[in-house]
């Protein structure tokens, strides 16, 4: 079961960018819809973040639901990266689209990281639980260490 799941996230991951690329009305569109879907996950991720550092009550199931959150939130913001959309109200930097390889790898790593946290969270091995968090925020912090302004 758990591999089908991951075949069918592995498989939603890399045709989703391409199936939505063109859905939005002009650069502003995008650049809301990406910072609407990054501020859902930082809120999400936040909330994970308290718990583990006891700065909140554990709860096992608001954080595996957390968790699913962020890994269903990750696949969201790619799609916003369009072609002009460096300029505006935004943090993103140019380089995203100089060196769109890179950027794409790093955001396809942030959802695989994203998707094992959400198999972690579940369990009752808070060790991995804390590894596949803390991966998932390394994750994040290389992309924004490269791609987003301080």
């Amino acid at each position: 079961m758990m591999k089908k799941l991951l075949i069918a996230l592995t498989t939603t991951l890399v045709l989703a960018p391409n199936v939505y690329a063109n859905n939005f009305k002009d650069t502003d569109h995008a650049i809301d819809y990406r910072k609407s879907a990054f501020g859902l996950i930082a809120y999400n991720f936040g909330d994970m973040g308290a718990m583990l550092k006891g700065k909140k009550d554990f709860d096992a199931a608001v954080f595996a639901s957390r968790a699913t959150n962020v890994a269903a939130l990750s696949k969201i913001p790619h799609e916003g990266f369009i072609a002009g959309s460096d300029k505006g109200d935004t943090d993103a930097l140019a380089k995203i689209w100089t060196d769109k390889a890179d950027f794409d790898s790093k955001m396809t790593q942030f959802q695989e990281n994203a998707a094992k946290l959400a198999v972690a969270a579940p369990g009752s091995d808070l060790g991995q639980i804390k590894d596949a968090f803390g991966n998932t925020g390394q994750s994040c912090k290389g992309c924004h260490d490269v791609y987003k302004k301080d």
